[in-house]
C-alpha cells in the first residue's frame, strides 16, 4: 500500500532527490542509504526520488539501483513515496529498470528524457509510454534539457498526460510561460525540479518540489509551500528570500558534489563521490559553508 495521495498531490507535495552514499571504498552504502532516507522522512518529506542524477545514477550498476530501492523502501515503509530513476536514453535498458523497480518496492517511477542521442518529439512519446505500459506504477516524467539537450514539447506533454499512469512532470526545463500552458493543458501534477523556481513554479499552478536542497531545508521548503497554499504570500517570499543563499550555494558547482559536502559537514552519511564527479576543494568547502549559514542552515 503506497503513501497517502491525491491526483492533485500523486506523490506527495516535498520530495527530495536523495544523494546514494558510498563507503570510504566507494561501495554502495546501504546501511548509511537506509540511515539518510529515514532522516530525509523525519524532516518533512513525503517523498524520495532515489537513483536519480543527484542519486548519481550514470555510475551505479543496475543491481546497485535494486538494492537501493529495496533498502529505502524497507527503512521508510509507507510513511513516504520512494520513486524510482529509471530514465535512460535506451528504452530496452529503461524498460528493464522499470520492472526491476517495481519488483523492488518502488512506488513510482522517475522517467528523464532520453539524453544524448536526442530523439524526435515523437521517439519522446514511444519512449515514455513504453514505460508507462510496462509496469503498473505511475510515472513522472522529468523535463530537463540542459542535461538531455532535447525539452518535452508541450504538444507532448499534453499527449502523454492522456495516458493514466503518466501522472506528473518534474519541470526543470526553466521556462515559465512553458510551463503555465503545459499545467493548463496538460493536468498533470507539477513539480518544480530547480529549486531557484519553485515559489515562482507554484505561483503557475505547481503543486510541490522534487528538491536538491532538501537535504539541508526541509522544513523551510514545507513553510513556504504551506504559507503559499494559504494565500500568505508575502511570508512566502520571505521565505523564499531567506534560502536563497542556500539555493545559490547548493549549486555553485554540480549538485552531487555540494550536496554530499553539507550532509558530511552536517554528520550525516555520504561519503565520496564516483568519478567523473569529484569533491569540493578546501575553499569551496568554506564558500559552501558561508552560503548555508546565510541561509540559516545549521552546521
Amino acid at each position: 500500500m503506497a503513501p497517502i495521495s491525491t491526483p492533485q498531490t500523486p506523490f506527495g507535495r516535498v520530495l527530495t532527490a536523495m544523494v546514494t552514499p558510498f563507503t570510504a571504498d566507494g561501495a554502495l552504502d546501504l546501511d548509511g542509504a537506509q540511515r539518510l532516507a529515514t532522516h530525509l522522512v523525519d524532516a518533512g518529506n513525503d517523498g524520495l526520488v532515489v537513483n536519480g542524477t543527484t542519486g548519481e545514477s550514470p555510475t551505479t550498476s543496475d543491481a546497485e539501483k535494486n538494492d537501493l530501492v529495496r533498502a529505502v523502501r524497507e527503512a521508510v515503509g509507507d510513511q513516504a513515496h520512494v520513486i524510482a530513476g529509471v530514465g535512460t536514453n535506451d528504452t530496452r535498458h529503461t524498460l528493464e529498470l522499470a520492472r526491476a523497480a517495481e519488483q523492488a518496492g518502488a512506488h513510482g517511477l522517475l522517467a528523464v528524457t532520453p539524453y544524448y542521442n536526442k530523439p524526435p518529439q515523437e521517439g519522446l512519446l514511444r519512449h515514455f509510454t513504453a514505460i508507462a505500459d510496462s509496469t503498473e506504477l505511475p510515472v513522472m516524467l522529468y523535463d530537463i534539457p540542459g542535461r538531455s539537450g532535447v525539452p518535452i514539447n508541450t504538444e507532448t506533454i499534453v499527449r502523454l498526460a492522456e495516458h493514466p499512469r503518466i501522472v506528473a512532470n518534474k519541470d526543470a526545463k526553466g521556462d515559465l510561460g512553458r510551463a503555465s500552458w503545459a499545467i493548463a493543458r496538460s493536468g498533470l501534477a507539477w513539480y518544480s525540479g530547480d529549486d531557484m523556481l519553485n515559489l515562482p513554479l507554484l505561483s503557475v499552478g505547481a503543486c510541490g518540489f522534487v528538491s536538491v536542497v532538501g537535504h539541508v531545508v526541509t522544513p523551510e521548503l514545507r513553510a513556504l509551500l504551506q504559507a503559499h497554499l494559504s494565500g500568505e504570500f508575502q511570508k512566502a517570499t520571505e521565505i523564499h528570500q531567506r534560502l536563497l543563499p542556500v539555493f545559490t550555494g547548493m549549486f555553485r558547482t554540480q549538485g552531487v558534489i555540494t550536496t554530499k559536502a553539507a550532509l558530511a559537514l552536517q554528520g550525516l552519511p555520504a561519503g565520496p563521490l564516483r568519478l567523473p564527479l569529484v569533491e569540493l576543494t578546501a575553499d569551496e568547502t568554506a564558500q559552501l559553508k558561508i552560503d548555508l549559514a546565510a541561509g540559516g542552515v545549521d552546521l
